[in-house]
């Protein structure tokens, strides 16, 4: 008979905490403005993570449309969308996390992609349809990270 100790219950008990906390993202509520008040996890964003999710042309591919000079050696940076550099500047932490939860409610002609939402619009490639872009963490680390982003 294998034993469990009481070290490794109380990990398991952590980790399915973590998983506990994590919002459906039916259930994000929105402010008037469009932002998101409440984390989606409850932990903390990891600004090196989700710094390495923008860049990741099959995850955020923030790049696709944004100039960020942080990512200044990565290739083909985007003009449609506003340059990232000073992201912090000009958006609270509420407001980041509303415009990668579902850009359209604070931006509603944008053709940036909901990263948080499972109904997408008609330019979702087929492998995200009825799935989120990103994780509830990814978001929050990606915030972390546009937090980061501040006026030279």
């Amino acid at each position: 008979m294998q034993r469990i100790t009481l070290a490794a219950l109380g990990i398991a008990l952590t980790t399915s905490t973590v998983f506990a906390a994590e919002l459906a993202p039916d259930a994000v509520m929105f402010g008037e403005d469009g932002q998101v008040m409440a984390s989606l996890t409850g932990v903390a964003g990891d600004p090196a993570v989700g710094k390495k999710v923008t860049i990741n042309r099959k995850q955020g591919n923030c790049l696709a449309c944004h100039v960020n000079n942080d990512a200044s050696d990565q290739f083909f940076h985007g003009e449609v969308g506003p340059p990232l550099d000073g992201a912090a500047d000009r958006w609270d932490e509420a407001q980041l996390r509303g415009i990668l939860v579902n850009s359209k409610m604070t931006f509603e002609d944008t053709i940036m992609p909901s990263f948080y939402r499972t109904k997408n619009g008609a330019r979702t490639l087929k492998k995200f349809q009825g799935k989120t872009i990103l994780t509830a963490q990814q978001v929050e680390d990606v915030v972390a990270y546009l937090k980061t982003l501040k006026e030279e």
